[in-house]
């Protein structure tokens, strides 16, 4: 059951035509004129990316592209996980595992391959229930869970002692192995992470301008944005027909974030992250169904009693790479951890190794030179 197996990815030509059957006979919603994207995702928007993923986008130069990448599969604890593993040209070169959050995946690493990779052997994951890595074969599958599902299959791959690199909730994934194997993980690196305030008044004086603009975007997405973290946490299995049956509703519900989450001066998710590469992300969701189990992750998290208790400050150092969309405040961020670089990027917001590749790969590789 510890076996590593190799894998590439093979779409069938018929599970090909019947997405581009599906999408060219859509039913379309009918909408409120002049909301723009104020009640969700604009239907004539819709409508053209959907045509294009339908008659234009070519998922075979996708599938090769991805498939340049030496893949695998393994099972830990009855669940099937796939991941990427990179070496490097230099022996030398540091093991770093990278963990996504939702609605990514592994695809979104791409734009960074390249660039890291002179500097450390990729481990890149698909976190468990999406993607590969799914659908989820059992209940249980919380942050703690899967971190320690990671650390084995970095022991699997022989390495003794390695970096980490999270984005968004794969960033708490990050940190929690750091509390859990602090002698395996030479430094956690995270962007889009969120942190939260204690219910201790001091923790809001004296922040600055910065800071209260971003605890300001934090009340907002607590208040407005929210929405599909409560259907996630509580219905899970309900919203999971209809995304499972439908490639436009799955991805008018991913599209819905790429445009929330990436930097605000794109008008438009394409404008952040290239369109190509958005369209293999979510065609990786609806061909491996995983738009349920990747919801049932947010139940697992909302149903887990020790998400919100106190835990044990880690001692991994900890790099913080904040794009412009961020809302972590470096107080708040080093009562879980100890923070030994920050950078408030110029640009870029969750997705910012597929959004500003240079810029995210410079600031992992300054980060572990210094560990």
């Amino acid at each position: 059951m510890t076996e590593i197996r190799p894998f590439r990815i093979d779409v069938s030509d018929t599970d090909l035509a019947d997405l581009r059957d599906r999408l060219n006979r859509a039913r379309w919603t009918p909408e409120i004129p002049g909301q723009g994207w104020r009640r969700g995702v604009p239907v004539e928007y819709l409508r053209g990316l959907a045509a294009y993923w339908a008659n234009e986008f070519d998922w075979r130069a996708a599938e090769a592209k991805l498939n340049e990448l030496p893949q695998f599969l393994t099972e830990v604890d009855g669940q099937t996980l796939h991941f990427a593993h990179v070496r490097s040209t230099n022996p030398d070169a540091t093991p770093l595992l990278i963990t996504h959050d939702w609605p990514a995946s592994f695809v979104l690493y791409l734009p960074v391959v390249e660039a890291l990779r002179a500097d450390f052997h990729l481990v890149l994951m698909s976190n468990p229930g999406i993607g590969y890595s799914g659908p989820l074969t059992g209940p249980g599958w919380n942050t703690p869970k899967t971190a320690a599902a990671f650390h084995e299959i970095m022991a699997r791959l022989g390495y003794e002692r390695y970096g980490v690199q999270g984005t968004g909730g794969g960033g708490a994934t990050a940190v929690e192995m750091g509390r859990q194997t602090p002698e395996k993980v030479i430094g956690v690196h995270v962007n889009g992470h969120i942190t939260f305030p204690s219910d201790d008044p001091g923790d809001f004086a004296g922040l600055t301008d910065a800071e209260q603009d971003r605890l300001r975007r934090l009340q907002e997405f607590r208040d407005d944005k929210m929405g599909f973290n409560v259907i996630q946490s509580t219905r899970p299995q309900t919203l999971a027909f209809g995304l499972h049956d439908s490639p436009v509703g799955q991805l008018a519900w991913i599209v819905e974030k790429f445009q929330e989450w990436t930097d605000p001066s794109a008008e438009l998710p394409e404008d952040a992250v290239d369109r190509d590469l958005l369209l293999t992300n979510v065609s990786l969701y609806w061909f491996t169904g995983t738009a349920g189990s990747s919801a049932n992750l947010y139940w697992e998290a909302a149903h887990d009693p020790t998400a919100w208790a106190p835990k044990p400050k880690s001692e991994v150092p900890l790099g913080v790479a904040l794009g412009v969309t961020d809302i972590t405040i470096r107080r708040f961020a080093e009562r879980e951890a100890t923070v030994t670089h920050w950078t408030e990027l110029p640009a870029g917001g969750n997705f910012l190794p597929a959004e500003q590749p240079e810029l995210f790969s410079d600031d992992v590789r300054t980060f572990f030179r210094t560990q």
